[in-house]
Protein backbone atom coordinates (compact mmCIF):
# COMPACT_ATOMS: atom_id res chain seq x y z
CA UNK A 1 0.00 0.00 0.00
CA UNK A 2 0.91 3.45 -1.05
CA UNK A 3 0.49 4.66 2.91
CA UNK A 4 2.81 2.19 4.02
CA UNK A 5 6.10 3.27 2.37
CA UNK A 6 7.31 5.96 4.37
CA UNK A 7 9.67 7.47 2.34
CA UNK A 8 6.97 7.99 -0.29
CA UNK A 9 4.23 9.82 1.59
CA UNK A 10 7.29 11.89 3.12
CA UNK A 11 8.24 13.47 -0.34
CA UNK A 12 4.50 13.98 -1.03
CA UNK A 13 4.18 15.90 1.91
CA UNK A 14 7.05 17.67 1.34
CA UNK A 15 6.28 18.83 -1.65
CA UNK A 16 2.20 19.47 -1.64
CA UNK A 17 3.90 21.82 1.85
CA UNK A 18 6.67 23.56 -1.18
CA UNK A 19 3.94 23.92 -3.31
CA UNK A 20 1.30 25.68 -0.75
CA UNK A 21 4.20 27.74 0.68
CA UNK A 22 5.02 29.31 -2.83
CA UNK A 23 1.66 29.47 -3.49
CA UNK A 24 1.14 31.51 -0.45
CA UNK A 25 4.34 33.76 -1.74
CA UNK A 26 2.44 34.11 -4.28
CA UNK A 27 -0.26 35.62 -2.65
CA UNK A 28 1.86 38.57 -1.06
CA UNK A 29 1.34 37.37 2.29
CA UNK A 30 4.56 36.47 3.28
CA UNK A 31 6.80 39.24 4.14
CA UNK A 32 6.30 43.33 2.99
CA UNK A 33 3.64 43.30 0.15
CA UNK A 34 5.13 44.73 -2.95
CA UNK A 35 1.65 46.03 -4.23
CA UNK A 36 0.03 48.20 -1.22
CA UNK A 37 -3.74 48.54 -3.63
CA UNK A 38 -3.66 44.54 -3.53
CA UNK A 39 -7.50 43.14 -2.82
CA UNK A 40 -6.04 41.65 0.58
CA UNK A 41 -9.67 40.11 1.58
CA UNK A 42 -9.22 37.51 -1.52
CA UNK A 43 -5.48 37.01 -1.04
CA UNK A 44 -6.07 36.07 2.78
CA UNK A 45 -8.85 33.92 1.94
CA UNK A 46 -6.85 31.73 -0.43
CA UNK A 47 -3.66 32.01 1.88
CA UNK A 48 -6.15 30.55 4.53
CA UNK A 49 -7.08 27.64 3.03
CA UNK A 50 -3.67 27.22 1.35
CA UNK A 51 -2.55 27.54 5.54
CA UNK A 52 -4.58 24.77 6.76
CA UNK A 53 -3.38 22.15 4.10
CA UNK A 54 0.09 23.18 4.77
CA UNK A 55 -0.61 22.19 8.50
CA UNK A 56 -2.13 18.77 7.72
CA UNK A 57 0.63 17.74 5.95
CA UNK A 58 2.94 18.63 8.56
CA UNK A 59 1.01 17.04 10.87
CA UNK A 60 1.19 14.07 8.55
CA UNK A 61 4.73 14.05 8.65
CA UNK A 62 5.10 14.75 12.43
CA UNK A 63 3.03 11.04 12.54
CA UNK A 64 5.68 9.50 10.26
CA UNK A 65 8.79 10.74 12.15
CA UNK A 66 8.49 12.29 15.40
CA UNK A 67 5.71 9.66 16.97
CA UNK A 68 7.30 6.63 16.36
CA UNK A 69 10.42 8.51 18.31
CA UNK A 70 8.25 8.54 21.31
CA UNK A 71 5.65 5.98 21.09
CA UNK A 72 5.06 2.33 19.32
CA UNK A 73 4.87 1.77 15.65
CA UNK A 74 1.56 0.85 15.84
CA UNK A 75 0.21 3.85 17.99
CA UNK A 76 1.95 5.90 15.17
CA UNK A 77 0.69 4.36 11.90
CA UNK A 78 -3.09 4.16 13.74
CA UNK A 79 -3.01 7.85 14.49
CA UNK A 80 -1.91 8.92 11.03
CA UNK A 81 -4.53 6.06 9.78
CA UNK A 82 -6.96 8.39 12.28
CA UNK A 83 -5.45 12.01 10.83
CA UNK A 84 -6.59 10.48 7.06
CA UNK A 85 -10.02 9.27 7.93
CA UNK A 86 -11.18 11.53 10.03
CA UNK A 87 -9.75 14.91 9.35
CA UNK A 88 -8.22 14.91 5.37
CA UNK A 89 -11.94 15.62 4.53
CA UNK A 90 -12.75 18.49 6.45
CA UNK A 91 -9.43 19.86 5.57
CA UNK A 92 -10.10 19.63 1.95
CA UNK A 93 -13.69 20.98 2.48
CA UNK A 94 -12.39 24.33 4.81
CA UNK A 95 -9.44 24.45 1.86
CA UNK A 96 -12.24 24.49 -0.59
CA UNK A 97 -14.16 26.98 0.45
CA UNK A 98 -11.67 29.37 1.69
CA UNK A 99 -9.74 29.50 -1.94
CA UNK A 100 -13.22 29.49 -4.14
CA UNK A 101 -14.40 32.08 -1.56
CA UNK A 102 -10.97 34.25 -2.07
CA UNK A 103 -11.36 33.94 -5.67
CA UNK A 104 -14.74 35.25 -5.77
CA UNK A 105 -13.24 38.12 -3.83
CA UNK A 106 -10.69 38.75 -6.34
CA UNK A 107 -13.11 38.38 -9.34
CA UNK A 108 -15.18 40.82 -7.64
CA UNK A 109 -12.56 43.45 -6.64
CA UNK A 110 -11.06 43.02 -10.17
CA UNK A 111 -14.42 44.50 -11.14
CA UNK A 112 -14.64 47.73 -9.19
CA UNK A 113 -10.74 48.15 -10.49
CA UNK A 114 -11.96 47.65 -14.18
CA UNK A 115 -14.94 50.13 -13.82
CA UNK A 116 -12.86 52.58 -11.60
CA UNK A 117 -10.20 52.61 -14.27
CA UNK A 118 -12.84 53.42 -16.91
CA UNK A 119 -13.86 56.17 -14.93
CA UNK A 120 -10.24 57.43 -14.55
CA UNK A 121 -9.49 56.92 -17.88
CA UNK A 122 -13.14 58.96 -19.27
CA UNK A 123 -11.77 62.05 -16.93
CA UNK A 124 -8.16 62.09 -18.08
CA UNK A 125 -9.58 62.37 -21.69
CA UNK A 126 -11.85 65.33 -20.28
CA UNK A 127 -8.84 67.03 -18.68
CA UNK A 128 -6.52 66.42 -21.93
CA UNK A 129 -8.96 68.82 -23.92
CA UNK A 130 -7.87 71.74 -21.13
CA UNK A 131 -4.12 71.07 -21.92
CA UNK A 132 -2.15 70.80 -24.53
CA UNK A 133 -1.26 67.15 -25.91
CA UNK A 134 2.06 67.80 -25.15
CA UNK A 135 2.14 68.67 -21.98
CA UNK A 136 -0.61 66.06 -21.02
CA UNK A 137 1.34 63.26 -22.14
CA UNK A 138 4.16 64.57 -20.50
CA UNK A 139 2.70 65.18 -16.98
CA UNK A 140 1.31 61.61 -17.60
CA UNK A 141 4.06 59.78 -18.76
CA UNK A 142 5.87 61.31 -15.60
CA UNK A 143 7.98 63.86 -17.56
CA UNK A 144 6.81 66.55 -16.86
CA UNK A 145 6.93 68.20 -12.78
CA UNK A 146 4.03 69.69 -11.62
CA UNK A 147 5.11 72.26 -9.59
CA UNK A 148 5.52 75.81 -9.77
CA UNK A 149 8.85 76.06 -12.26
CA UNK A 150 10.51 77.49 -15.21
CA UNK A 151 13.61 77.82 -17.54
CA UNK A 152 15.27 79.64 -20.04
CA UNK A 153 14.48 78.07 -23.49
CA UNK A 154 14.42 78.46 -27.21
CA UNK A 155 11.38 79.02 -29.03
CA UNK A 156 8.98 80.04 -31.94
CA UNK A 157 6.50 81.50 -30.96
CA UNK A 158 3.26 82.35 -32.93
CA UNK A 159 -0.09 84.68 -32.85
CA UNK A 160 -2.58 84.67 -35.02
CA UNK A 161 -5.74 86.64 -34.62
CA UNK A 162 -8.67 87.77 -36.80
CA UNK A 163 -8.68 91.02 -38.53
CA UNK A 164 -11.27 93.75 -37.28
CA UNK A 165 -13.22 90.97 -35.64
CA UNK A 166 -15.61 93.09 -33.74
CA UNK A 167 -16.55 95.28 -36.98
CA UNK A 168 -17.05 91.55 -38.65
CA UNK A 169 -19.23 90.20 -36.08
CA UNK A 170 -21.55 93.16 -35.31
CA UNK A 171 -24.09 92.07 -37.61
CA UNK A 172 -23.93 88.01 -36.47
CA UNK A 173 -26.11 86.78 -33.86
CA UNK A 174 -24.65 84.97 -30.75
CA UNK A 175 -25.54 81.75 -31.92
CA UNK A 176 -24.04 81.75 -35.28
CA UNK A 177 -20.93 83.69 -33.74
CA UNK A 178 -19.97 81.15 -31.36
CA UNK A 179 -20.46 78.44 -34.26
CA UNK A 180 -18.32 80.51 -36.98
CA UNK A 181 -15.79 80.64 -33.84
CA UNK A 182 -15.71 77.63 -32.66
CA UNK A 183 -15.83 76.08 -36.10
CA UNK A 184 -12.55 78.54 -36.74
CA UNK A 185 -10.22 77.63 -33.59
CA UNK A 186 -11.35 73.81 -34.42
CA UNK A 187 -10.15 73.65 -37.65
CA UNK A 188 -6.84 75.95 -36.49
CA UNK A 189 -6.18 73.50 -33.73
CA UNK A 190 -6.50 70.59 -36.12
CA UNK A 191 -3.72 72.16 -37.92
CA UNK A 192 -1.24 73.47 -34.79
CA UNK A 193 -1.54 69.91 -33.31
CA UNK A 194 -0.61 67.85 -36.71
CA UNK A 195 2.43 69.79 -36.97
CA UNK A 196 3.75 69.91 -33.52
CA UNK A 197 2.74 73.10 -31.70
CA UNK A 198 2.13 73.06 -27.92
CA UNK A 199 -1.18 75.86 -27.92
CA UNK A 200 -1.21 78.28 -25.11
CA UNK A 201 -4.47 79.78 -24.83
CA UNK A 202 -6.91 80.90 -26.93
CA UNK A 203 -7.77 84.67 -26.57
CA UNK A 204 -10.99 85.64 -27.94
CA UNK A 205 -10.34 85.30 -31.35
CA UNK A 206 -6.58 84.89 -31.08
CA UNK A 207 -4.50 82.06 -30.57
CA UNK A 208 -0.69 82.02 -28.79
CA UNK A 209 0.89 78.57 -29.67
CA UNK A 210 5.04 77.97 -29.66
CA UNK A 211 7.50 75.14 -30.84
CA UNK A 212 10.37 73.76 -28.88
CA UNK A 213 8.64 72.95 -25.39
CA UNK A 214 8.06 70.73 -23.88
CA UNK A 215 9.67 68.72 -27.11
CA UNK A 216 11.94 70.26 -29.89
CA UNK A 217 13.16 68.95 -33.00
CA UNK A 218 15.98 72.08 -32.91
CA UNK A 219 15.72 75.53 -33.51
CA UNK A 220 15.83 75.18 -37.08
CA UNK A 221 13.45 72.83 -37.47
CA UNK A 222 11.09 73.89 -34.79
CA UNK A 223 11.37 77.45 -37.20
CA UNK A 224 10.20 76.02 -40.22
CA UNK A 225 7.62 73.39 -38.63
CA UNK A 226 6.16 77.31 -36.83
CA UNK A 227 6.11 79.17 -40.28
CA UNK A 228 4.53 75.44 -42.31
CA UNK A 229 1.66 75.93 -40.03
CA UNK A 230 1.31 79.45 -40.44
CA UNK A 231 1.31 78.73 -44.10
CA UNK A 232 -1.42 75.60 -43.45
CA UNK A 233 -4.11 77.89 -41.48
CA UNK A 234 -3.87 80.76 -44.52
CA UNK A 235 -4.82 78.11 -47.02
CA UNK A 236 -7.43 76.59 -45.01
CA UNK A 237 -9.13 79.75 -44.23
CA UNK A 238 -9.20 80.41 -47.48
CA UNK A 239 -11.28 77.55 -47.95
CA UNK A 240 -13.25 78.31 -44.99
CA UNK A 241 -13.54 81.72 -46.43
CA UNK A 242 -15.35 80.28 -49.48
CA UNK A 243 -17.75 77.87 -47.57
CA UNK A 244 -19.05 81.11 -45.40
CA UNK A 245 -19.61 82.91 -48.36
CA UNK A 246 -21.93 80.06 -49.62
CA UNK A 247 -23.58 80.18 -46.25
CA UNK A 248 -24.32 83.81 -46.93
CA UNK A 249 -21.97 85.57 -44.82
CA UNK A 250 -20.61 88.91 -45.83
CA UNK A 251 -17.22 89.63 -44.06
CA UNK A 252 -15.73 86.28 -43.68
CA UNK A 253 -13.15 86.38 -41.25
CA UNK A 254 -9.49 87.10 -42.59
CA UNK A 255 -6.25 85.91 -40.29
CA UNK A 256 -3.20 87.96 -39.81
CA UNK A 257 -0.20 85.76 -38.31
CA UNK A 258 2.95 86.97 -36.86
CA UNK A 259 6.09 84.67 -35.86
CA UNK A 260 9.29 85.24 -33.72
CA UNK A 261 11.90 83.32 -32.18
CA UNK A 262 14.26 83.60 -29.17
CA UNK A 263 14.53 83.29 -25.84
CA UNK A 264 11.61 82.71 -23.67
CA UNK A 265 11.10 81.79 -20.31
CA UNK A 266 8.47 78.73 -19.82
CA UNK A 267 7.04 76.55 -17.42
CA UNK A 268 4.73 76.47 -14.61
CA UNK A 269 3.30 79.82 -13.45
CA UNK A 270 0.91 80.69 -10.29
CA UNK A 271 0.44 78.79 -6.91
CA UNK A 272 1.14 75.39 -5.79
CA UNK A 273 -2.79 75.02 -5.84
CA UNK A 274 -3.54 76.64 -9.11
CA UNK A 275 -0.71 77.01 -12.09
CA UNK A 276 -0.77 77.42 -15.37
CA UNK A 277 1.61 76.42 -18.30
CA UNK A 278 3.14 79.33 -20.84
CA UNK A 279 5.59 81.38 -22.02
CA UNK A 280 6.51 85.39 -20.88
CA UNK A 281 9.88 87.59 -22.15
CA UNK A 282 9.92 90.05 -25.10
CA UNK A 283 10.16 87.27 -27.92
CA UNK A 284 6.48 86.73 -27.16
CA UNK A 285 5.59 90.62 -27.26
CA UNK A 286 7.36 90.82 -30.02
CA UNK A 287 5.45 87.97 -31.99
CA UNK A 288 2.17 88.88 -30.95
CA UNK A 289 3.09 92.61 -32.35
CA UNK A 290 4.37 91.55 -35.59
CA UNK A 291 0.66 90.07 -35.69
CA UNK A 292 -0.88 93.30 -35.86
CA UNK A 293 1.45 94.64 -38.54
CA UNK A 294 0.92 91.55 -40.52
CA UNK A 295 -1.06 92.28 -44.31
CA UNK A 296 -4.71 90.42 -43.90
CA UNK A 297 -3.97 86.68 -44.69
CA UNK A 298 -0.37 87.01 -44.51
CA UNK A 299 2.61 86.17 -42.44
CA UNK A 300 5.38 88.38 -40.50
CA UNK A 301 8.16 86.75 -39.29
CA UNK A 302 10.99 88.82 -37.47
CA UNK A 303 14.74 88.34 -38.79
CA UNK A 304 15.91 85.21 -36.39
CA UNK A 305 13.09 82.96 -37.61
CA UNK A 306 13.55 84.49 -41.43
CA UNK A 307 17.74 83.63 -41.46
CA UNK A 308 16.55 79.79 -39.65
CA UNK A 309 14.01 79.15 -42.54
CA UNK A 310 15.78 80.76 -45.43
CA UNK A 311 16.97 77.47 -47.07
CA UNK A 312 13.73 75.91 -46.95
CA UNK A 313 10.99 78.65 -47.46
CA UNK A 314 11.32 82.31 -49.46
CA UNK A 315 10.66 85.13 -47.71
CA UNK A 316 10.56 89.09 -48.72
CA UNK A 317 11.96 91.54 -46.17
CA UNK A 318 9.57 94.57 -45.35
CA UNK A 319 10.24 98.14 -44.65
CA UNK A 320 11.54 97.99 -40.52
CA UNK A 321 8.29 98.75 -38.20
CA UNK A 322 8.45 100.43 -35.01
CA UNK A 323 6.80 98.37 -32.34
CA UNK A 324 5.53 99.25 -28.62
CA UNK A 325 7.91 98.00 -25.78
CA UNK A 326 10.62 98.02 -28.59
CA UNK A 327 13.59 101.10 -29.10
CA UNK A 328 14.62 100.11 -32.34
CA UNK A 329 12.75 99.56 -35.57
CA UNK A 330 12.67 95.63 -35.82
CA UNK A 331 13.54 94.00 -38.95
CA UNK A 332 10.53 92.11 -41.12
CA UNK A 333 9.86 89.43 -43.41
CA UNK A 334 7.01 88.73 -45.41
CA UNK A 335 6.34 84.52 -46.15
CA UNK A 336 5.99 84.10 -50.05
CA UNK A 337 5.90 80.25 -49.91
CA UNK A 338 7.96 76.90 -49.71
CA UNK A 339 10.96 77.38 -52.44
CA UNK A 340 10.40 73.78 -53.66
CA UNK A 341 6.78 74.36 -54.18
CA UNK A 342 6.99 77.58 -55.73
CA UNK A 343 10.24 76.63 -58.44
CA UNK A 344 7.82 73.58 -59.33
CA UNK A 345 5.32 75.97 -60.13
CA UNK A 346 7.80 78.03 -62.12
CA UNK A 347 7.35 81.07 -60.06
CA UNK A 348 11.83 80.85 -58.72
CA UNK A 349 14.80 79.73 -60.29
CA UNK A 350 16.78 78.51 -57.55
CA UNK A 351 20.36 76.99 -58.04
CA UNK A 352 23.00 75.81 -54.95
CA UNK A 353 26.05 74.32 -55.10
CA UNK A 354 29.07 74.44 -52.63
CA UNK A 355 29.90 78.33 -52.21
CA UNK A 356 27.05 79.32 -54.89
CA UNK A 357 23.32 79.95 -54.15
CA UNK A 358 21.30 81.44 -57.13
CA UNK A 359 17.26 83.08 -56.32
CA UNK A 360 15.49 84.61 -59.24
CA UNK A 361 12.32 85.47 -57.79
CA UNK A 362 10.12 85.56 -61.43
CA UNK A 363 6.82 87.47 -60.06
CA UNK A 364 9.08 90.68 -59.36
CA UNK A 365 10.60 92.99 -61.34
CA UNK A 366 11.96 92.67 -65.03
CA UNK A 367 13.12 89.74 -66.49
CA UNK A 368 15.53 91.26 -68.72
CA UNK A 369 17.07 93.26 -65.38
CA UNK A 370 17.27 89.64 -63.76
CA UNK A 371 19.06 88.07 -67.19
CA UNK A 372 21.26 91.37 -67.32
CA UNK A 373 22.10 90.88 -63.42
CA UNK A 374 22.98 86.94 -63.52
CA UNK A 375 25.33 87.91 -67.01
CA UNK A 376 26.98 90.74 -64.91
CA UNK A 377 27.70 87.99 -62.34
CA UNK A 378 28.67 85.50 -64.82
CA UNK A 379 31.58 87.75 -66.48
CA UNK A 380 32.53 88.37 -63.06
CA UNK A 381 32.80 84.99 -61.86
CA UNK A 382 34.76 84.29 -65.23
CA UNK A 383 37.12 87.41 -64.77
CA UNK A 384 37.59 86.41 -61.24
CA UNK A 385 38.53 82.92 -62.51
CA UNK A 386 40.85 84.58 -64.76
CA UNK A 387 42.50 86.33 -62.54
CA UNK A 388 43.00 83.67 -59.98
CA UNK A 389 44.30 81.41 -62.98
CA UNK A 390 46.57 84.06 -63.84
CA UNK A 391 48.08 84.13 -60.05
CA UNK A 392 48.43 81.12 -59.64
CA UNK A 393 50.88 81.14 -62.51
CA UNK A 394 52.66 84.22 -61.83
CA UNK A 395 56.17 83.15 -60.74
CA UNK A 396 57.48 84.65 -57.15
CA UNK A 397 59.85 87.14 -57.24
CA UNK A 398 63.51 85.43 -56.75
CA UNK A 399 62.47 82.67 -58.69
CA UNK A 400 65.02 81.24 -61.64
CA UNK A 401 61.90 81.27 -64.37
CA UNK A 402 61.22 85.08 -63.80
CA UNK A 403 62.76 87.19 -66.52
CA UNK A 404 65.42 89.89 -65.62
CA UNK A 405 65.43 93.48 -65.86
Amino acid sequence: MIWNSIPLMTAIDLLIIAVTIYAIWRCLLIGPSKRPSAPQMGLWLIASGLLVVCMFYFADLASMHVLPAVTSMQEAARFMGTLHRNLSWLVVLFAMIAIASGFVELRRTQIELAEKNELLADLSSKLAKFLPAQLYNSVFTGRQSVGVAAKRKKLTIFFSDIANFTETTDSLESEELTNLLNQYLTEMSKIAISHGATIDKYVGDAIMGFFGDPASRGSKEDAIACVKMAMAMQRRMRELQLKWRDLGSEKPFQLRIGVNTGFCTVGNFGSEDRMDYTIIGNEVNLAARLQSHAELGGILVAHETSSLIKDTILTEEQEAVSVKGFAHPVRVYRVVGICDELEKDGRIIREERDGFRLLVDLTKGDQASAIAAVENALARLKGGSALLEEKSFRPLKGDPLEPSA
